[in-house]
């Protein structure tokens, strides 16, 4: 009988000695974002990141709906970075990774601030799980991978501006201004009407 007592009141309770773990949750920031012209896809966002939220278990702390184009700076974002380096959240979580990051420069720029940060970082849509060791090293080849299809862009432009020239072809913008030089300067000399 009091071997039975010594071993309910053992710590270990898990595999290999690890102890059962910790009750804490994962505070999750969720990041929905659409560019003006795609804003019908904001609820079936939030609704796929919440119900991700509750099935793994996680408190929704802080919840980031931003509707813009993807050249603006995406001030929405920056506050959920904001809760992430005040240690408000431990993960974000995102619909796709092209709502996060404006460019792959970006991507991977706030990829290793949340990183350095100790915050997760989950990707419904490309199933990519910063939280994990796999999802890590994903992290990492198309990290890689964009890398090469930006040289591989470059490249393309480069050749095309090349068999342009070539070809005899005027690159850059076409000089609208000096063709309708006489007609603006009667324009500028005409005399106004009262009314304008």
């Amino acid at each position: 009988m009091g071997q039975n007592r010594v071993l309910s009141s053992s710590k270990s309770g898990g595999v290999f000695g690890q102890g059962p773990r910790s009750a804490k949750s994962v505070r999750a920031g969720l990041y929905a974002r659409v560019s003006t012209h795609d804003q019908q896809t904001i609820p079936l966002q939030t609704r796929a990141l919440r119900e991700y939220a509750v099935r793994r278990g996680w408190t929704i702390t802080l919840q980031v709906k931003e509707i813009g184009s993807g050249a603006a700076r995406r001030e929405k974002r920056e506050t959920l970075l904001e809760a992430a380096r005040r240690r408000e959240i431990d993960g974000v979580l995102v619909w796709r990774l092209d709502r996060w990051g404006r460019s792959v420069t970006d991507l991977l720029t706030t990829l290793q601030e949340l990183e350095h940060l100790g915050v997760g970082f989950v990707s419904l849509t490309e199933a990519l799980d910063l939280t994990t060791p796999a999802g890590r090293a994903m992290a990492g080849l198309l990290a890689i991978f964009s890398e090469f299809e930006r040289e591989i862009l470059r490249e393309r432009v480069r050749a095309g501006l090349a068999q342009a020239r070539q070809n005899g072809q005027r690159l850059g913008r076409p000089v609208t201004a000096a063709l309708h030089a006489d007609q603006v300067g009667k324009l500028y000399r005409r005399p106004r009407s009262p009314a304008a």
